[in-house]
């Protein structure tokens, strides 16, 4: 059996699929295990490669005592990603699987490609969990099985699926008690609802109509809410869809990720597309220091106009490259935008974009249609940087 090791623990997992689909780690929620995903496996899998795990105390993965983290629970799921060899996935939590896809969406934002958060929160009663917690570490999963199945599935799917309710009861008598007390108490503890905004990726928020655990008012509404540009879905299901739901859970995951795929895919050729015009247009020297200065507060601003003003504008057939820049530096001058001006003049001047008469021409017809003063800044601007042209 594949397990690997982290903290000095063993972790569970198993890896379905095609090599070359997109890369969909599944987790599951507190009390359940990685067969939380069975019945919904068949349709998820002609569309991605499926990374599954044991959660820290679930399953076949090991169950030390005491308390467990959000941060620790996140970090296994890294170290399982690196022993499939995955380097960035999307990721589908159950409850408390979803808890700790928000946690590693925020530790480690460089190894999630989008989040599907099913029937979570970014926050519980603390002081419920931590009696339930002290619960279980003194008499035993068994102490709780009723209230977890009271949440876990309807009423109505109990009665017309007997045999599941009552193995996925079973199965949550049976696991280590130290694994479910210790992710009780990582669900007690969790900070996460102060940290949503900073989550950065695609998010998808599944709510179950009928969950009573973590119903979507006062639960995945604060998610939909704080997490910029999440979508939500609503299914009609309790706590666990994957079982309750399988067909309609697979469906929302399969248009959600697959846009997002589709559209990352997209963005990432248009950019790369404006990247070879913005070369062409300024020279390497300057994309390249831009593309350097790039930070996590500005990123999403180069991308964005590197796709559009740059690829969408700059490759349009109507004009040429000689044209646009000459344009480009009447607009400037006019509005005063300065900074912008001189970046098109210089690279103008250097890529041997236009002659020096040219840009004289094009400035002594904005003095005209703009104004002296602009054109006397221009003039300014334009004989500085033709000066250390020529002294370079």
């Amino acid at each position: 059996m594949p397990f690997a090791m982290h903290d000095g623990l063993r972790l569970y997992w198993k890896l379905d699929g095609r090599a070359d689909a997109p890369a969909l780690v599944l987790l599951n929620s507190i009390g359940t295990d990685m067969g939380l995903w069975d019945t919904a496996l068949p349709a998820l899998l002609p569309h991605f490669r499926v990374l599954r795990i044991d959660t820290r105390g679930h399953g076949a993965s090991d169950a030390p005592d005491g308390d467990y983290t959000l941060a620790g629970l996140a970090a296994d799921v890294a170290a399982v990603m690196d022993a499939a060899g995955i380097a960035r996935a999307a990721i589908a939590g159950v409850s408390l699987g979803g808890m700790i896809a928000m946690q590693m969406a925020l530790d480690a934002p460089d190894r999630v490609e989008a989040l599907a958060l099913v029937c979570t929160s970014a926050h519980m009663d603390a002081a419920s969990w931590n009696t339930r917690v002290e619960t279980v570490r003194a008499q035993g999963t068994q102490a709780i099985a009723e209230l977890a199945m009271g949440r876990f599935l309807s009423p109505g799917f109990v009665r017309s699926h007997p045999a599941v309710a009552q193995g996925l009861r079973a199965n949550l008598v049976a696991m280590a008690d130290a694994g479910y007390a210790g992710c009780g108490a990582a669900i007690r503890d969790m900070e996460l609802a102060e940290r949503l905004p900073a989550i950065a990726v695609p998010t998808l928020i599944v709510a179950g109509d009928r969950d009573t655990s973590t119903p979507f008012t006062g639960h995945g509404e604060h998610l939909a809410s704080a997490i910029p540009g999440a979508e939500v879905v609503h299914l009609d299901s309790s706590h666990l869809p994957p079982i309750e739901s399988p067909a309609a859970l697979g469906a929302a995951l399969i248009r959600f990720l697959t846009d997002t795929a589709e559209a990352d895919t997209a963005a990432q050729s248009l950019f790369e597309a404006g990247l070879l015009n913005r070369r062409r247009v300024l020279g390497d020297a300057w994309v390249d220091r831009s593309l350097a200065a790039r930070t996590s507060f500005n990123a999403e601003f180069q991308s964005m106009i590197t796709r559009i003003a740059w690829q969408e504008i700059w490759s349009r057939p109507g004009l040429d490259d000689r044209t646009r820049r000459l344009i480009v530096l009447a607009i400037t001058a006019s509005l005063g935008r300065w900074e912008e001006f001189a970046l098109h003049v210089r690279s103008g001047l250097q890529q041997d974009g236009f002659t020096r008469e040219e840009l004289k021409e094009v400035l002594m017809q904005t003095a005209i249609y703009a104004g002296v003063p602009a054109a006397n800044t221009a003039f300014a601007e334009a004989g500085r940087i033709i000066a250390e042209i020529d002294a370079a």
